[in-house]
């Protein structure tokens, strides 16, 4: 007895594409297109329409927010709340416990459009602060925070603070820290 039209084509497609894999307990919002070759680790959440594109993949407990894009070949590390409209481009590299804000741009082209596309990196426990733009080929090393809207072009050492348009120091992680700390107690 023959397999039926309906198993044939499943069978078909297997044999022409490798997938995608998706981890236990993820949460996919209506409209999000995953690519093939990406990779999803276990209870990875989308917003809606997030597009994640070939051999991207993310780790556990991270959350994509609406309107996203992973445009391919993106790295992303465990526990990472990467907000609303981000747009990641091939060859990013995200640690793990990453804040990304809504509205931030990473660029992998210094010189567009020029034919060497380079990455940038962010390490772990970063903040990047809403609608800052990273250009390539810059690093934001561990435990360092990029204030809102900073343009920043040059390497950010560990533990740092920058601020601005182009990004400079503004002060170390610790007090930043104690800041935060201070102003969530307020009333």
């Amino acid at each position: 007895m023959g397999l039926a039209p309906t198993q044939r084509f499943v069978e078909l497609l297997d044999q022409l594409s490798e997938g995608s894999r998706i981890g236990r307990d993820c949460t996919l919002r209506s409209g999000t297109i995953i690519y093939e070759g990406a990779i999803l680790s276990d209870r990875v959440a989308t917003g809606h329409n997030v597009l994640i594109r070939e051999d991207s993949s993310i780790g556990q407990g991270s959350l994509i927010g609406s309107g996203t894009q992973l445009d391919g070949k993106v790295t992303i590390g465990e526990m990472c709340s990467i907000q609303s409209l981000v747009y990641l481009p091939g060859m990013t590299k995200v640690g793990s416990n990453v804040f990304i804000g809504p509205g931030v741009v990473v660029t992998n082209d210094r010189y567009p459009p020029s034919k060497k596309l380079e990455g940038v990196t962010i390490g772990n426990d970063c903040i990047v602060g809403a609608n800052s733009t990273l250009i390539a080929p810059v690093v934001i090393n561990d435990h360092a925070v990029v204030a809102a809207g900073s343009v920043v072009t040059k390497d950010v050492p560990p533990g740092h603070v920058v601020k601005g348009v182009p990004a400079t120091f503004y002060c170390k992680r610790e007090q930043y820290d104690m800041k935060r700390s201070m102003y969530e107690m307020q009333p």
